[in-house]
């Protein structure tokens, strides 16, 4: 699903280029669960922004399902986007304004679907994700376990080809944390390409491969050899 070759990322200002990304070499096959970890600053990060085409490598390659979106511009990565990617977010990202509703079917607006097909697939992904009764309420009446859940909702209710989770349990409880952990294992299993950024040792146990950053470079990938064994 995901090759990239020789991927780099710099930053210039007048004075300064820093390299956030260097030759970075990866692939994720289709129904993968990657684990990308490394100390705070190594860049992994700036790679999920890439990966999921809110950013743009400034050379090397990105080719996602067979195309090649290293190159597009952003109104091109935008489309490419709809409905191909997921996103889930350590801070949630919820629409303080809008109901649990509202904020799940957003992706589907943008998607230009009709009203009675956009209730259903709420309807379907909030009673999945066990938060239906929650759906007229409003962000800050959830809890935070709760609040990460309609954040999956709201991932999910395209049914992308991707799902990118940005350390998804670090505003969470142990007990939240692995229910979470546990839905996206689930999603994974259903077929979904999961890639996650954590800190978590006990998170990245539940990936089938671990990809380790530092200073801008991967330094190791390998199968999850316990995960395996288990």
């Amino acid at each position: 699903m995901i090759e990239i070759k020789d991927l780099g990322k710099s930053y210039k200002t007048d004075e300064v280029e820093t390299l956030a990304l260097q030759k970075l070499n990866l692939k994720v096959e289709e129904g993968g669960f990657t684990a990308i970890m490394g100390p705070s600053g190594c860049g992994k990060s700036t790679l999920l922004n890439i990966i999921g085409m809110l950013d743009s490598p400034t050379q090397g390659s990105y080719n996602f399902s067979g195309i090649e979106v290293g190159g597009l511009k952003e109104r091109q990565r935008t489309a490419m986007r709809k409905g191909n990617l997921g996103f889930v977010f350590q801070s949630f990202n919820l629409i303080d304004e809008l109901t649990v509703f509202e904020n799940v079917e957003l992706p589907l607006i943008y998607l230009k679907m009709g009203l009675a097909q956009r209730k259903e697939k709420v309807i379907q992904v909030l009673d999945r994700m066990k938060i239906s009764h929650r759906k007229k309420h409003y962000p800050h009446q959830l809890s935070g376990g709760q609040q990460q859940r309609v954040a999956i909702a709201r991932a999910l209710v395209t049914k992308p080809k991707l799902i990118l989770a940005d350390e998804p349990t670090g505003n969470l409880d142990s007990k939240n944390g692995i229910e979470v952990m546990n839905l996206l294992t689930e999603m994974n299993q259903e077929g979904t390409t999961i890639i996650m950024v954590t800190h978590s040792e006990r998170d990245s146990y539940y990936a089938h491969n671990i990809v380790n950053l530092f200073d801008g470079q991967i330094v190791s990938d390998s199968s999850n050899k316990l995960r395996a064994m288990s």
